[in-house]
C-alpha cells in the first residue's frame, strides 16, 4: 500500500472538509477517493488522495473517475428537465406521447413528472433476462411489457434500475440521440465536466477500479430475490461483482453506470445551486431548477429500506441517512458505491465526493456523511457522532 499524501486546494473556510478527508484514510477505511466544494460558482475545495487500483500500487490522480453509480439517475433527470425547459417535452404529458410501445400493460397513464419523482409504478422489469442491463434495446422491450405495480402518481418507491432506461429513451424518441451522448454534447462538454455515461478508451484507462466492501448490504438485499430490490435486480448480470466489468465502462447503462470524478459533479450540481448557470454558461432557465427543486414525497422506502425524500430526479436532504447540510431544501444524489453530491441554492453551495470503496450503511455511510456535513453545516446523524 502506498502512502499518498492529500493533493490539490481547500480554502481555509472549509478547513473542516479537508480534517474529515484525512479522518476518512486516517479511521474509516478510505482507499481513494476525491472531494470537491463550489460556492458562489467558485470552486473552494478540490482535494484528492488514496489508491487507485485494486493491488494498490498506483496513486489516484488529478484525472482519476470513478464509477459514481446512481448519481446517473439525476444526470438523465437533468437531461430531461432541459428537455422540458426547451418545450421538446411536457412535463405532464404521459410518456406514450413519446414513446407509444411504453402504453402496454397499463402504463397508459405514467406521466413523464411520475417516473421523475420515482412515483410511476414501474419500478420491476420481470421480463428482462440476467445480464440485459447491458443491452438497451432487450431491456427496452421488457420495460414495455411491464405492468406498474401501483396506480401512477400515488406512491412513491426508488426506482433502482428502471428510471435511467425510460427518461433515457424518452431522450432518444425525442432528440434522436442516446442519453449518454445527450449529456456529453449538451451538459458534460459545455461545462467541461468530466463526467459521462458511456466512456471512450482514452477515459476507460483513467478509470479506478471499485473496491468492495463487506459491510455494504445493498448488494446482499439486491441478490435475494425475496426482496423489492432482489426483484428489480434480476437483469443484473450473474458474473459477480459487476462495478469494474467492461461493459458497464463502455456502455450506457443510465441508471447506475456514469463515470466522473467529484470535480466535475460538483461543477453540476454548482451550476444547479446557481439556479441554472455558471460561468455564464446557462443549461436551465431558473424556472426550470425551481421546478426539478421541488419535493413530491417522503417515506420509507421498500426498495432502499431506509427512509428517502424524493424531488423530481433529485434526493432530498435527509439529515439521519443523506446529510446534505442544515438546508432541508438542498438537493442532490447518492451512488451505492459512495458518490454524493448536492446543492444548496439559498447559500450557492455544491457539493460532491466519489470514492472507489464501496460505501457503508445506513444510507451514504459515514466517509460521505462526514465530508457533507463538514461542507454544509447541520448536525451529523446520531449513529457519526
Amino acid at each position: 500500500m502506498t502512502a499518498v499524501p492529500i493533493e490539490g486546494v481547500c480554502d481555509p473556510r472549509f478547513a473542516q472538509v479537508r480534517a474529515e478527508f484525512e479522518r476518512n484514510f486516517a479511521h474509516r477505511g478510505e482507499v481513494g477517493a476525491a472531494v470537491c466544494v463550489y460556492e458562489d460558482g467558485a470552486k473552494v475545495v478540490d482535494l484528492w488522495r488514496g489508491d487507485k487500483d485494486l493491488a494498490r500500487t498506483v496513486p489516484w490522480a488529478e484525472d482519476t473517475i470513478v464509477i459514481m453509480n446512481s448519481l446517473a439517475k439525476s444526470m438523465c433527470a437533468l437531461c430531461t428537465h432541459m428537455l422540458i425547459d426547451r418545450g421538446r417535452i411536457d412535463f405532464d404529458a404521459p410518456v406514450a406521447r413519446y414513446w407509444p410501445e411504453f402504453a402496454q400493460a397499463g402504463k397508459a397513464g405514467v406521466l413523464v413528472r411520475h417516473v421523475l419523482s420515482h412515483t410511476c409504478g414501474v419500478i420491476f422489469c420481470d421480463h428482462a433476462p440476467p445480464g440485459s442491463w447491458f443491452d438497451w434495446d432487450v431491456h427496452i422491450r421488457a420495460i414495455e411489457r411491464q405492468e406498474p405495480s401501483w396506480e401512477p402518481g400515488t406512491k412513491g418507491a426508488y426506482n433502482s434500475i428502471n428510471i435511467g432506461y425510460i427518461l433515457g429513451e424518452i431522450v432518444r424518441r425525442v432528440t434522436g440521440k442516446t442519453v449518454g451522448t445527450f449529456l456529453r454534447e449538451e451538459v458534460t462538454a459545455r461545462l467541461s465536466a468530466d463526467y459521462h455515461i458511456g466512456l471512450k478508451p482514452d477515459e476507460i484507462a483513467r478509470v479506478s477500479d471499485m473496491h468492495p466492501n463487506p459491510k455494504n448490504t445493498f448488494f446482499q438485499i439486491a441478490d435475494d430475490d425475496s426482496t423489492p430490490l432482489g426483484r428489480a435486480f434480476r437483469s443484473a448480470p450473474k458474473t459477480g461483482y459487476f462495478q469494474n466489468c467492461r461493459e458497464i465502462r463502455e456502455r450506457e447503462v443510465a441508471s447506475f453506470g456514469g463515470h466522473g470524478n467529484a470535480r466535475a459533479m460538483a461543477r453540476i450540481y454548482a451550476m444547479l445551486a446557481g439556479n441554472g448557470a455558471i460561468d455564464g454558461v446557462r443549461l436551465l432557465s431558473a424556472d426550470a431548477v425551481e421546478r426539478a427543486a421541488r419535493l413530491v414525497w417522503e417515506d420509507d422506502c421498500i426498495m432502499t429500506q431506509r427512509r428517502i425524500r424524493m424531488g423530481y430526479g433529485f434526493m432530498h436532504n435527509e439529515p439521519e441517512t443523506v446529510p446534505m447540510g442544515a438546508n432541508m431544501k438542498a438537493f442532490g444524489h447518492t451512488g451505492t458505491g459512495g458518490a454524493f453530491a448536492w446543492c444548496d441554492r439559498e447559500r450557492n453551495l455544491a457539493f460532491a465526493y466519489c470514492t472507489n470503496f464501496q460505501r457503508e450503511g445506513p444510507g451514504i455511510g459515514p466517509r460521505g456523511a462526514a465530508l457533507g456535513v463538514a461542507a454544509g453545516g447541520g448536525c451529523p446523524p446520531s449513529w457519526l457522532r
